[in-house]
């Protein structure tokens, strides 16, 4: 087994090849002067299990690279190709809403055929309860809740963990049981796609707690910056946002931070939030 790091995840992809003592190698990517994605491997891929490993926000040009790595790969003679998506793209449109709309995930589904295997992390699905329901190779499915159960658990004592909305409640709940704090859940009502309105109706759970809202995914924000001014208005003593994958789109991260909240994710996608490290339950995935 190889580990290559792809573009966006060289560095988690470094420190799971020291997990599991397996050598390690940058995939060279730049690009041409019209734009055009151009890539090198720079070890011998002939009959390896070669594993690459790609987050995937932000994610046309990282899929462009990782599909053209893997077919380069195969090409090279590598004897197995294992995707790890730490965070995952385009599961969430897996339905047409509207006449004419494109269903990414199926799309995606097709476009990763060329991997033997898929690894990723706690994957934002809707009415498709499995990766395997979806993809036709094998998938392995992690989830970081025992990491952020011992975030809370270690770091932030006093705790009173919310769920921002009903389908990310029994989630939330998992890591506040493990956490040893109490949970509790926020009706949501979505006007659009930035507008919510969000009801807490168990102020005296959250009142003089440091409070800890929990939630698969950070993007816009606005449901954790509801969530925020309910817990403040019912006498939260701090307040922390917790995630996996933070994405932060439309600048959110300032945003909480200017609200008071502390703001924490795993390392699926790397920056300065990642404080939660999911490289060992990678290599664990990897060793089986």
């Amino acid at each position: 087994m190889i580990i290559v790091g792809c573009s966006a995840s060289q560095k988690i992809a470094k420190e799971i090849a020291k997990k599991l003592k397996k050598p390690y190698y940058d995939l060279k990517v730049d690009s041409f002067p019209d734009g055009e994605t151009h890539l090198r491997f720079t070890n011998n891929a002939k009959g390896k299990n070669v594993v690459l490993v790609q987050t995937l926000n932000n994610p046309n040009d990282k899929l462009i690279e990782v599909i053209f790595a893997a077919y380069t790969a195969k090409d090279l003679g590598a004897k197995k190709v294992t995707l790890v998506a730490p965070y995952m793209a385009y599961l969430r449109q897996d339905k047409r809403f509207h006449s004419g709309e494109c269903v990414s995930n199926k799309i995606i589904a097709k476009l990763f055929e060329v991997f033997d295997e898929i690894i990723t992390i706690d994957p934002h699905l809707h009415r498709i309860k499995s990766l395997g329901k979806l993809f036709h190779k094998k998938t392995i499915t992690l989830t970081a809740n025992p990491l952020l159960s011992q975030y809370i658990k270690s770091k932030i004592k006093n705790a009173a963990v919310i769920g921002p909305d009903a389908e990310s409640f029994q989630w939330a709940l998992d890591v506040a049981k493990s956490a040893g704090c109490k949970a509790t859940v926020l009706k949501k009502k979505r006007y659009s796609s930035t507008t919510v309105r969000i009801k807490l109706h168990e102020p005296e759970l959250v009142k003089g707690k440091n409070v800890v809202i929990v939630d698969d995914i950070i993007s816009t924000g606005h449901t954790m910056m509801e969530t925020i001014k309910e817990s403040k208005k019912s006498g939260a003593k701090s307040i922390y946002c917790l995630c996996v994958h933070g994405i932060y789109a439309d600048n959110s991260l300032p945003k909480l931070r200017k609200m008071g909240a502390k703001v924490i994710a795993t390392n699926t996608i790397e920056g300065e939030t990642s404080n939660i490290n999911v490289a060992e339950l990678v290599s664990q995935a990897l060793k089986k």
